[in-house]
């Protein structure tokens, strides 16, 4: 399915109904609205190397970098936005693809802030895909809904039986400490993962959807008024799975705790699901900084490095 055709389904769900205004500024999918990024991770001579780079305004990665001393054969490549967040109109195109045998990690430079918007909406669709033995950390920063915003996000993960990918949704609930109105303020935030192995054969999906004035939010099994909320798949073979679910405690109840967490197994022996809320972003990095790491190690026999000191 080309971009074209991708970004025409997504306008078709039925969250978006209400969101079909042109904005005053600038048509949605203008020329300089619609960035694509492509990224095709390799072995070559040995080592895993970024050799498929394709990029367009306002997305940008300029190149992979070795810089994670506990596992220096990693390429780390960084997305950068350029627009300085998404805006009304935006659509975005990412691509990953990681070869046989091959590693990578993906992130971003910072979080992703989702503007308020009068008119229209914000997509972006994702398209990952692993070989044979590949193993892919996909962990971009925290998503900033402001209020009134409206943003969708499809993936679509094609991956080897005995491939890992590590992959995380973490949400902040709006500019928290700018205003009050701005605590889950926004219209929509829609985002829709869908698995299969390379055969075509379909292991799970799953989709949260969070609409302006929506009153489970705060219920005891969603986000129990709690702010930050992390997603995080562990899709690895189900061997590797027991062993990261042994050693992964979960949190859960604990009165009056910064953060809770807890993983359970996804259908079809696709992997782990762990989800943890949080007060601040911090806490929830931290739940999932601890469940990277277990990951790490027992996929890679590697562990994270020293957390930098700003973070």
């Amino acid at each position: 399915m080309t971009l074209h055709e991708k970004l025409a389904h997504i306008d078709k769900a039925r969250e978006l109904r209400s969101y079909h205004t042109e904005p005053a500024q600038m048509r949605a999918a203008a020329p300089g609205k619609v960035g694509e990024l492509r990224l095709g991770f390799m072995l070559r001579n040995g080592r895993s190397v970024l050799h498929d780079l394709y990029r367009v305004t306002p997305l940008l990665v300029q190149r992979a970098l070795y810089w994670d001393e506990a596992m220096p054969e990693l390429p780390i490549c960084s997305i950068i936005s350029v627009g300085g967040g998404i805006l009304q109109g935006d659509r975005y195109k990412i691509d990953i693809s990681v070869g046989e045998g091959a590693c990578a990690q993906v992130t971003s430079q910072g979080a992703n802030r989702v503007h308020r918007m009068d008119a229209n909406y914000a997509s972006q669709y994702q398209a990952i895909s692993l070989e044979d033995g590949a193993y892919l950390e996909y962990l971009p920063d925290f998503t900033i809904a402001y209020r009134g915003s409206r943003f969708i996000n499809e993936t679509d993960i094609v991956i080897a039986d005995n491939a890992t990918l590590l992959y995380g949704e973490m949400v902040l609930a709006g500019r928290k400490h700018h205003h009050a109105e701005e605590r889950f303020g926004l219209d929509l935030l829609s985002m829709a993962v869908k698995v299969r192995r390379p055969d075509g054969r379909k292991l799970f999906a799953e989709k949260i959807l969070i609409e302006n004035g929506d009153p489970t939010i705060d219920f005891a099994a969603v986000m129990r008024g709690y702010d930050a909320f992390a997603n995080i798949m562990c899709l690895t073979p189900p061997e590797t799975a027991t062993r990261i679910k042994a050693r992964f405690a979960t949190k859960f109840p604990v009165e009056d705790a910064r953060a809770l967490s807890g993983i359970s197994r996804l259908p079809n022996a696709a992997g782990l699901m762990m989800r943890a809320v949080g007060i601040e972003t911090r806490d929830v990095r931290k739940e999932v900084r601890h469940f990277w790491q277990i990951v790490r190690e027992e996929s890679c026999g590697r562990t994270l490095p020293e957390e930098f000191l700003w973070r």
